[in-house]
């Protein structure tokens, strides 16, 4: 697994040994990441499930200003550490489940990742949560990967999805009232 693009193009990240971890895969992330092309500069940026910070650092080499990192795991946190190290980097880390990271991260965000283990179906109770707090912006987006179709509440609308292979990107953002 390696940055893309920008400033840390080509470097290679520390990744998990194993099957259990599924990190997005680079065709994907590229073509993710030229469809936010237009939001990346200057972005707050938030990966809720953050693995070993793929998402985030690309987003950081991409000029994003700052990325908020969350993940459960012990290890998924020290290989984050790792990355942004070598990168030369520096983000707000959090080891929370995903529901008390958006209980307790401030402000709002531009984009927000959400990359949840595709065994559990949580993209409705993210979405209301990320509601209810109002951490997304008014033109910001909530990238969602996930294996099937999602369901999400009324005040999202679908701006984009795109599938590779088995895996599904929703691109969803707030409905204008």
């Amino acid at each position: 697994m390696r940055i893309i693009a920008g400033k840390h193009r080509g470097r290679v990240l520390s990744t998990f040994e194993g099957k259990d971890i599924r990190p997005t895969p680079d065709r994907v992330k590229e073509s993710l990441f030229q469809i936010l092309s237009g939001k990346l500069v200057g972005a707050r940026v938030l990966d809720l499930f953050a693995g070993s910070g793929a998402l985030g650092l690309e987003s950081l080499s991409r000029g994003a200003e700052e990325v908020v990192f969350n993940d459960i795991s012990k290890e998924s946190a020290a290989l984050l550490k790792k990355n942004l190290a070598a990168c030369g980097e520096n983000g707000q880390i959090f080891r929370l489940g995903y529901d008390a990271c958006l209980g307790s991260v401030g402000g709002t965000f531009d984009l927000i990742f959400c990359d949840p283990p595709y065994r559990l179906d949580l993209s409705d109770d993210i979405l209301r949560r990320i509601v209810g707090r109002e951490l997304l912006r008014e033109d910001g987006i909530v990238v969602y990967e996930s294996e099937r179709d999602i369901t999400f509440p009324e005040s999202f609308e679908l701006a984009d999805k795109r599938e590779y292979g088995r895996v599904k990107i929703f691109f969803l953002k707030r409905r204008n009232a």
